[in-house]
Formats: C-alpha cells, structure tokens, sequence
C-alpha cells in the first residue's frame, strides 16, 4: 500500500467522518422537513456551491456537445437521481445506522453485477461477500418485521438505492469522459435537484418553511459539508488513494453513521446492528481489499 502523507491522512479521516455522521444528521432534518424536498433544496444549493468553487479554480463549468450532456443524463440516472431519492427515503423510515449500513452494501453489488452483466470473473471472496450481505440484511429484515412499528419497506427502499449506485458506479467505470469529473458531477447534481424537486411537489405535501436553529445548521452542514467540503476532498483524493485505503474509508461509514446515531439522534442500535454492521464490513473487505 502507498503510503499516505499527512495531509492525504487528515483529509481521509475527514472524509470518513463527514460520510458517516451525515447518516443521522440527515434524520434530524427529516424531523422538519419532508425527504424528498429536503434532498431537492440542500442537492441543489451544493451544486451551486460546487459550481462556484470549482468554476473558481479554472474549471470549465459547461458541458459541451450532445455527448457529454448524454453522459450527464445517463449516469446522472443512477448515481445521483437513483441513490439520493431512494436512499433519503430510505433513512425516512429506518433507523439511521441501519440505512448507513445498508447503503453501503453497494461495493458487493457492483462486483456481482459485474460479473452478471459485464463478463466478470466470479470468485469465492464474491460469493463470501454476497452471503455476508444476505446475512446481514435478512438479520435487519427480521428485526423490522419483529417490531410493531417496524418498516421492512425501509430496506427495499435502500437496497433499491445501493442498487442504483452500484450500477452508477460500473457505467462511471466504463464511461470515456471528455470533460472533467467535476463538471459532470455539478450538473448531475443540478438536473437530480431539479426532478426531485419537481416529484416533491408531486407527491409530498406542502411544507412548512419556518424551521428551527438546529435545522439551521442541520442544512447549512448538508449544503457545505455533504455536498460542498466532502465533494472537494473526495476529488482531492480520489486519484492518489489506494484501493485498499479507499476501501478501508468505505468500510468506516457505516461503522461511524451507527455509533454517532445515539449522540445526534438518540437512535440506539440493536444487536442486529452491530450484527448486520459486522457482516457488511467483511463483504466490503472480501470484495475490495486484495491480496498483494
């Protein structure tokens, strides 16, 4: 593994950190707001932040031609549109370590997808990591059945959206890019606010835009942290990370969205959490940490 400098280290441990306690930051807000208008305002706000702060660096901020407005539709589709509004809906009705947890079954899928669609060879660390991840979701799936107010709904709804991701994530792969990762993800974000937007007012109900000093700050740390300093770093990092090291973050969040629920939220993780967390964590690690 290529060793980190000091700043790469900081910068990694950050990120991990704002991924992970976004997790229930984002319920605290849904206490106020409605899910699929709370990710339309923040999502759309954090592109103009992006837009500014790129745009300010040089960047062309513009895609160009019919082909790279193609490439923003097509994978704007599944990594941004799909995961976002189907894993905000998701945290709406599970609890927040729980969705963290299921979220971040998406490097399991990406594998398994490509080896069912793309020609990828199948290995026994891909069947060890599908069968830690049904582990752990049917270990969720019986805990939510279990409880009178219990919503199974929930996990669909978020293994919809690590789906969606994983999916993403294989055409981002093999897509030829000609513009820079930063633009596409400005206006990926961009075209995602505006259809989440236009289905909240389809289907959520009108809102109350008096909020609260705490959700305040709960949106001012979405726009600039979520979707404005992680942004940043993660491009910052992106291309010097190590698989392993990128991994080992991946790894991390859902671990840090679990036990930061209790402090933000006082939501406390049942045993099938820490479980299913477990689970998670070794599928992760079969698929994306290799041998050397």
């Amino acid at each position: 593994m290529t060793a980190l400098s000091r700043r790469q280290l900081i910068g990694l441990l950050l990120l991990t950190l704002m991924w992970g306690l976004n997790w229930p930051v984002m319920k605290l807000a849904l206490r106020e707001l409605s899910p699929l208008y709370f990710r339309a305002l923040t999502m759309g706000l954090g592109a103009l932040a992006l837009a500014w702060y790129f745009g300010a660096r040089g960047l062309p901020m513009l895609p160009r031609g019919e082909r790279q407005w193609r490439d923003v539709v097509v994978l704007g589709l599944p990594n941004i549109l799909g995961w976002h509004a189907l894993s905000i809906i998701g945290v709406a009705h599970l609890p927040a370590g729980r969705a963290a947890t299921l979220g971040f079954t998406m490097p399991v899928w990406t594998v398994l997808l490509g080896v069912l669609f793309y020609g990828e060879r199948l290995t026994g660390r891909l069947v060890l990591a599908v069968a830690a991840v049904l582990a752990g979701i049917a270990l969720l799936l019986g805990n939510e059945l279990a409880q009178l107010a219990g919503s199974p709904l929930g996990i669909a709804w978020m293994q919809g959206a690590a789906l969606s991701w994983a999916l993403g994530t294989i055409w981002m792969r093999r897509a030829h890019l000609t513009m820079p990762a930063e633009t596409l993800v400005v206006w990926m974000m961009v075209l995602s606010a505006l259809v989440i937007a236009a289905l909240a007012l389809w289907l959520e109900p009108p809102q109350n835009w008096h909020f609260s000093a705490v959700m305040w700050v709960v949106l001012v740390w979405t726009v600039l942290i979520n979707y404005g300093a992680a942004q940043v770093v993660w491009f910052a990092l992106a291309r010097a990370l190590p698989p392993a090291t990128s991994a080992m973050s991946v790894m991390a969040v859902p671990l840090i969205g679990t036990l930061s629920a209790p402090l933000v939220i006082g939501e406390w993780p049942h045993w099938q959490d820490m479980a299913a967390m477990v689970c998670v964590v070794v599928a992760i690690g079969a698929v994306l940490l290799r041998r050397d």
